[in-house]
């Protein structure tokens, strides 16, 4: 464990490339492997999550490896061809590799192992289990459908459709993953939509999926089994919810002025930017493009005072991971901020609904939670700071609470900087050539 602390920090400015999008890596990867042929990936997360997918699918029989310019190449097996791995796959810490693996190998003849750190080990799977069992798999887990766990994959897998209980793209993902190895039409059917990067990455490597909307007013999304894949090249666009600790670092700082180059803004991930433009944000999409079937934007962040607001459950999809920072910026803004419909929070890396509330309140703020709403009274400017913040492993934490010491009145201290670079390697770096004052600190 590394402990940080973020003291007040002058003026942010500067251009920043933001990492590449966890989820769009995670999904490269997997796709790659089953595509027949090579494929180049650019611009692909580097951090401890993603790595941890790519040597899980070359233990699955892929050839990745990493070429000396930064971009990997993945030479694919072909769909149903996934080989029975020989140990145990270690997700780390990444909820999103293990629960679309899960899927991936639930139609394939194979048995497979996992495990992760003791805080994936505490998440809970069954929600992933409870559909990929449908398809005619056999999952063995802990209590409460928890790692270590191992998938028995069907050996005549079946296609279903499958409702979501609660709207999760991570479980989305591993049905529509399982269904690529059976026959017929796999179907999900949401009721609130959920970042569709698995639909758009499919399509991408020749995949036929459709969408649909229900007489009740959901989206049903299917997958046409066991196509051809094809190796299809790619640019990782940048990742939104990692842009999203800069870019709430630029609007609390006066003076400071920062662009965040080549993030993705796909329709269900900018619930975050949304918001900030209703709390009075300066935040402007520039050079607007498409890249591997996302559109990508240069971000562009003034500073500016915010203003309170309420938020609908109706958002928390498109927004799941940047409530931290979300907090974080309305503690700083005049008047209250009510977030509702965050009980995803709660099994994330941490609870992050009790992190955000506790780390909040150690700094200051008040913070309430009631339900599955959060309410932050913001102070109208810096909050007084000054606290030793729990990451509880978790990066996301780490990153926010390090943000708000830059803005606050006395520094802030986390207690380990070593998790972020599950989602933001060399984040530390990158924030201090902006102007950032982020050191190690003492244990």
């Amino acid at each position: 464990m590394t402990p940080l602390i973020s003291g007040t920090a002058s003026a942010l400015r500067g251009r920043l490339v933001a990492p590449g999008d966890k989820s769009v890596s995670h999904r490269a990867l997997i796709l790659g492997a089953l595509a027949v042929g090579r494929t180049r990936i650019g611009g692909l997360l580097e951090g401890e999550d993603v790595l941890r997918t790519a040597a899980a699918m070359g233990a699955l029989g892929a050839g990745i490896a990493r070429d000396g310019n930064g971009s990997w190449t993945i030479d694919g097996i072909g769909l149903g061809a996934l080989a029975e791995p020989q140990d145990v796959l270690d997700l780390g810490n990444s909820g999103t590799g293990a629960r679309l693996l899960m899927g991936l190998v639930a139609s394939h003849p194979i048995t497979t192992f996992f495990t992760g750190d003791a805080s994936l080990r505490r998440r809970p799977m069954a929600r992933v289990a409870a559909p990929l069992e449908r398809i005619g798999a056999r999952i063995v887990a802990r209590d409460g459908g928890r790692m270590p766990l191992a998938v028995i994959g069907a050996s005549t897998p079946l296609p279903i459709a499958y409702r979501l209980p609660v709207a999760s793209a991570q479980v989305k993902s591993a049905v529509l993953l399982a269904g690529l190895n059976a026959p017929g039409e796999t179907s999900v059917i949401e009721p609130q939509p959920t970042r569709d990067h698995s639909e758009r990455m499919l399509r991408h490597f020749g995949a036929a999926v459709s969408t649909a909307e229900e007489p009740d007013g959901a989206r049903r999304i299917t997958l046409q089994g066991q196509p051809e894949l094809r190796a299809a090249d790619l640019l990782v666009p940048g990742d939104p919810s990692s842009a999203a600790f800069p870019a709430v670092a630029a609007l609390l700082l006066p003076g400071s002025e920062v662009v965040i180059e080549g993030v993705g803004v796909n329709p269900l991930r900018t619930g975050l930017y949304e918001t900030l433009r209703e709390m009075g944000a300066a935040v402007d999409f520039g050079n607007e493009r498409m890249a591997a079937g996302e559109p990508v934007a240069d971000l562009a962040l003034r500073a500016g005072a915010l203003s309170g607001v309420e938020v609908p459950a109706e958002r928390a999809p498109r927004m799941i991971d940047e409530y931290p920072i979300l907090a974080v910026a309305a503690a700083f803004a005049k008047g209250r901020t009510v977030m509702h419909g965050l009980g995803e929070l709660r099994v994330k890396e941490s609870d992050r609904l009790g992190a955000i509330a506790q780390g909040l309140a150690a700094c200051g703020v008040s913070a309430t939670i009631a339900g599955d709403t959060l309410t932050v009274e913001g102070l109208g400017g810096p909050p007084p700071g000054g606290a030793d913040i729990a990451t509880r492993l978790d990066h996301r934490i780490a990153m926010a609470f390090l943000v708000l010491g830059m803005a606050a009145e006395r520094p802030v201290r986390v207690d380990d900087g070593d998790t972020i670079a599950t989602s933001f390697p060399g984040f530390v770096a990158a924030m201090n050539r902006l102007g950032a004052a982020i050191a190690p600190a003492r244990p």
